[in-house]
């Protein structure tokens, strides 16, 4: 019985080195085949529908329209040097080069997406991607994207870089939160920063602006926003308010956009409607 297991064993390993023979002899033939073969042709794949960059540019940063690559044998194309100088440009987020059997040297693209266009105080243009990196605006292609003007500081140096005020950081944190919700992705037109470096919304209706302050508890403020909606402006008209204030979490303040004659004798100064919410907005005291 000790006998049958032994010899057992035996061939199991006798089998696994014979495997692992073949493998290495595999291994060694594509290796000189793959020294024989030479690059006939660069493909570029670039998924999505942004435009920031075209095969034309990535064959111009790859040397391939220079024929630096294709006839040259495939051993001596350093995949690793090519995939850097493709990394290199601002709009390409993640680049992966490597080579087919039959000499095609396959090129894959990913596009950096853009979620908000800033405009600052010292008329710099930049974009704001979907990880919250500045990139530069491109010559090719135009992104429909949010656009933030206005009193913004943040400076950009065209190249690639993180944001390094907490006001930046708040526009892309209110950019991202409106572009996840088809609600307000379909009804905020734009993003402006007032003189007091606070957040405000400009709605494609009505003429009012949304004031939010920062970029704390957005989902509840912008839940009293729509509670304010609802149970306020059909009864009063989208035109009613000049201004929403939405900045403190749990009360929603409209600020008039015109005095009538009773307001005027009552009053000389503009009327605050301030409108406390409940937190789970399902009431609102006016």
């Amino acid at each position: 019985m000790d006998k049958k297991l032994i010899w057992k064993r035996l061939l199991i390993g006798f089998a696994w080195v014979i495997c692992l023979g073949g493998l290495v002899v595999l291994m060694g033939f594509i290796e000189s085949k793959k020294a024989s073969v030479v690059c006939t042709a660069v493909k570029v794949n670039i998924p999505g529908n942004q435009y920031f960059i075209d095969k034309q540019e990535v064959d111009q940063i790859l040397q391939a329209n220079s024929h630096t690559l294709v006839g040259q044998k495939l051993e001596n194309i350093n995949i690793q040097d090519l995939e850097n100088k493709l990394r290199a440009n601002p709009f390409i987020e993640f680049a992966k080069v490597y080579t087919e059997m039959d000499g095609v040297l396959m090129v894959e693209v990913s596009q950096r997406q853009p979620i908000l266009r800033v405009m600052n105080h010292y008329d710099m243009d930049f974009y704001i991607d979907q990880h919250g990196l500045k990139i530069p605006l491109s010559s090719n292609f135009t992104a429909r994207v949010l656009v933030a003007n206005g009193y913004i500081d943040e400076l950009f140096t065209n190249h690639v870089d993180s944001l390094h005020t907490q006001l930046a950081k708040d526009l892309y944190k209110t950019a991202d939160f409106i572009r996840r919700d088809s609600l307000w992705d379909a009804q905020i037109a734009q993003i402006y920063v007032n003189t007091d470096r606070e957040i405000e919304l400009i709605p494609r209706v009505g003429s009012q602006r949304i004031l939010v302050g920062n970029a704390d508890s957005l989902n509840v403020k912008l839940r009293n926003l729509q509670a304010f909606y609802k149970q306020v402006l059909p009864h009063v008209g989208w035109d009613k308010y000049r201004t929403i204030n939405i900045k403190y979490t749990n009360q929603v303040i409209g600020v008039k956009n015109e005095l009538t004659k009773a307001d005027s004798a009552k009053m000389k100064a503009l009327k605050l409607d301030s409108l406390k919410m409940k937190k789970d907005t399902s009431q609102i005291k006016m």
